[in-house]
């Protein structure tokens, strides 16, 4: 088992597959109780794992661009969790789609920003009603809210610039109470359900090779990141943007 966070009380939106997975069970080592949301995918095989860890695990489905749902999972959540939340991940988001502006309907515009942005809004909302004093919120955003991102991505870049934005300012409004604010912003990453459905093969490699570190990142790249911004050792951390992306990006 890993060390630092036994005790604590964490939620992972969008804990079943990919980064969010990976955050849940690194989590989980390091000793907190875990609950994750879900929506597509199968939670089963996350929560077994968190409880491999020797941790509490639960799973909620949800959709967490509706507020009042969003509102009624997380209060369960804490629920599980034993009346509390310690650490938030929001790290739900998505590309959807690419689509030039050009192209781009008012549909894709705002779901792009729903999923991306809003589902933050609401959940962290939601979840400091639950959240002590000393608590952490660490959202996952993206080397695209730096760098611009690829063709068609103007609208999930304008989101994730945006979720930067919330968590600074956020992180100013929440200073008295202790409680800390940041961002993971990962490049590509191998091997998740975004590069997997909207990145061909000749662009993976492509960003492999602008990589200095010469490798695609990990999905455990990204939750040893956020672990660190979970623990005791970040606690003078926070309105930060930490770049997770093997040097391909200096923010």
């Amino acid at each position: 088992m890993l060390d630092g966070l036994a005790g604590r009380r964490a939620l992972v939106t969008g804990g079943a597959a990919g980064i969010g997975r990976a955050v849940a069970l690194m989590l989980a080592r390091a000793g907190a109780d875990v609950a994750v949301t879900h929506l597509a995918h199968d939670a089963t095989d996350v929560v077994a794992g968190i409880k491999e860890a020797g941790s509490a695990g639960s799973a909620f489905q949800v959709d967490l661009r509706h507020s009042w749902d969003v509102d009624e999972v997380v209060a369960a959540a804490a629920e599980s969790l034993g009346g509390g939340i310690d650490i938030l991940v929001n790290n739900v988001g998505g590309l959807v789609e690419r689509r030039t502006l050009a192209t781009m309907d008012d549909a894709h515009w705002h779901g792009a920003l729903d999923l991306n942005l809003s589902s933050t809004f609401y959940t962290t909302r939601a979840a400091l009603k639950v959240m002590p004093d000393g608590g952490r919120i660490i959202s996952v955003g993206a080397q695209a809210a730096h760098s611009g991102g690829g063709t068609g991505m103007v609208a999930y870049t304008t989101a994730k610039a945006a979720l930067e934005g919330f968590s600074r300012a956020l992180a100013r409004e929440l200073g008295p109470r202790g409680i800390t604010v940041n961002v993971v912003a990962p490049g590509f990453v191998a091997g998740t359900p975004l590069h997997a459905a909207h990145t061909p093969e000749p662009a993976q490699r492509a960003a492999v090779a602008a990589t200095p570190i010469g490798r695609a990142g990990a999905v455990d790249d990204v939750a040893e990141a956020v672990r660190y911004l979970a623990s005791d050792g970040a606690a003078f951390v926070t309105g930060a943007v930490l770049d997770v992306n093997g040097g391909a990006w200096f923010s």
